[in-house]
């Protein structure tokens, strides 16, 4: 079919091949070399179109833009193509990037204007919720270690997007990596330009953005680069609850979406989150760097501290004390301890303050949750009992407790552990200790092992799909047969790690890691294809 881009055209397709539009006798090769199959999406003032480009060997496809002035008004005109060359430049400016549509083409036809771009063949964020249904906490933090580096790279070049929703991100299907699309809407003068020109309203609602998904700021015409970061936000709030900001409450005293009671996430990343959705600027996160240091930031603190109890006043005190410490490095107060610099060192000294609290107050672990290590202090019988807090369970503590609804492992002592065929789905093992654990043939699936330490352990057959292993450690392990397809092994140690039958398909692994892994003919490779190459 060949389809007329005539925009009052009132039967715009056409037979396959045919020269001019038989219902309105528009030329329908555009350029002499693009032949529009179909129509893609319209908004604001402009629609896309899937084409077959036959100026190039094989007729590749790819997706015209077409800006369509609100009117004809010489104003009209010029403002719409200072967008047009607007976006035309971002996208050859920042377009080199594997997560970014290239800019083929740019040109003007009869007052219309034209983007050429590299067609992104993949399903829509918001078609996956549709198709899928709703993330889990580990999808959503893939989401976000996949996202952010790309928001950082943009916002250096001096771009703010101002439309990022989930119908901006295509899940490419050729290696099921995030792309960001649709750059129409970034920040430039043309926005602020000649307001009181009556022919401009339809091109500036156009370049604001998707209201709920943007900021009061953006909202106002003030954009910054903490816009994206809020409307990021609003997106991963949508991926764990299908629910588009007009289908959310609003407090009505502070403006802030109501989402807390609609999701089940760690309090680690509600507080991330709720930074992010901060509707002050000022005390939101100022950059997507930022972000990523608060996903890092010892994310389980306050799960170590739950079940621990004192035997004296004193450790009662000092644990009040490193409690408040805590709450003011996830505290969204700009005032806080932490405001995304330098969490690592100040998480550190939270963790070493903790651990000197519980040698002085002789903590103990109770109902087999932990063990304790006590030794009497030999110079004076009154002093408090050292002491060693190590939070171990048991097999059979653990399934038990798997089986009672927990998920939240974080930071336990699970080495030697035998779970051999468990079903653990959706557990949070961050920072857990798994070595040499038999793990063979369980349902690990959208399960959290970010930091967590697999040397040696036994993954064999284990279903690992849509695992999250972020600076994972896994050398030696045995991952013979496992269906790791679409897991997030970014950043995870892989070196002498069995990977011989994997299923690797959409995974996120560099060709680096996997050359310090074994593999064979029968591992499916990230691109779904079998063998050693």
């Amino acid at each position: 079919m060949s389809y007329c881009l005539n925009p009052t055209c009132p039967n715009p397709e056409n037979l396959a091949y045919s020269q001019r539009c038989q219902s309105c006798g528009s030329q329908l090769l555009l350029r002499d070399r693009y032949q529009v199959i179909k129509p893609l999406g319209q908004g604001g003032f402009g629609a896309t179109f899937l084409a077959y480009d036959q100026g190039l060997p094989g007729e590749p496809s790819c997706v015209i833009k077409q800006l369509r002035p609100s009117g004809s008004a010489p104003h009209v005109l010029k403002m719409a193509r200072e967008l047009f060359e607007r976006e035309a430049k971002t996208l050859g400016k920042i377009g080199n990037h594997p997560q970014v549509p290239r800019l083929l083409d740019y040109f003007e036809d009869h007052e219309q204007f034209y983007l050429v771009q590299e067609y992104i063949s993949g399903d829509t964020l918001q078609e996956e919720v549709k198709l899928n249904g709703i993330l889990s906490e580990t999808g959503v933090k893939q989401f976000l270690s996949e996202v952010l580096p790309l928001l950082q790279y943009i916002h250096e070049q001096k771009v703010i997007h101002r439309d990022i929703k989930p119908a901006n991100l295509i899940r490419r299907t050729q290696d099921a990596r995030m792309v960001l699309i649709d750059f129409g809407a970034v920040k430039d003068q043309v926005s602020q330009a000649a307001t009181s020109q009556s022919g401009q309203t339809a091109l500036t609602a156009y370049a604001i953005g998707t209201p709920g998904f943007a900021p009061p700021e953006q909202m106002a015409m003030r954009p910054v680069y903490a816009s994206d970061i809020y409307a990021l936000g609003v997106t991963c709030i949508y991926l764990l609850t299908s629910k588009t900001p007009k289908d959310l409450d609003y407090n009505p005293n502070t403006g802030e979406i109501m989402w807390e009671q609609l999701v089940q996430v760690s309090d680690h990343l509600s507080n991330v989150f709720r930074k992010m959705l901060e509707v002050s600027v000022r005390n939101r996160y100022q950059s997507a760097a930022e972000v990523l240091r608060a996903l890092e930031i010892e994310p389980y603190l306050d799960s170590l501290a739950k079940g621990l109890l004192t035997q004296s006043d004193t450790g009662a005190k000092e644990r009040t004390r490193n409690h408040r410490e805590n709450s003011a490095v996830l505290s969204n107060n700009p005032s806080a301890a932490v405001t995304g610099i330098g969490v690592a060192q100040v998480a550190a000294a939270i963790r070493a303050r903790r651990a000197k609290a519980a040698e002085a107050a002789g903590l103990q672990q109770g109902s087999g949750m932990a063990k304790s290590t006590t030794l009497a202090n030999s110079s004076s019988g009154s002093q408090a009992l050292n002491s060693k807090v190590e939070r171990k369970l048991d097999s059979q503590g653990l399934l038990t407790a798997y089986l009672k609804g927990r998920r939240d492992f974080a930071l336990h002592n699970l080495n030697l552990l035998n779970l051999q065929g468990a079903d653990l789905s959706q557990t949070n093992f961050h920072s857990a200790q798994l070595q040499k654990t038999n793990l063979q043939g369980a349902n690990l699936q959208n399960s959290d092992f970010g930091r967590a330490s697999l040397t040696r352990a036994n993954l064999k057959d284990a279903n690992l799909s849509k695992a999250y292993f972020n600076h994972a450690d896994l050398e030696g392990a045995d991952l013979r047969g496992a269906d790791l397809s679409n897991a997030y092994l970014s950043n995870a140690n892989l070196r002498g790690a069995n990977l011989c039958g994997a299923n690797l398909t959409s995974a996120k692994i560099s060709d680096e890691q996997l050359a310090l892994a074994k593999t064979n003919w029968m591992t499916i490779r990230p691109n779904g294809k079998r063998g050693l190459l």
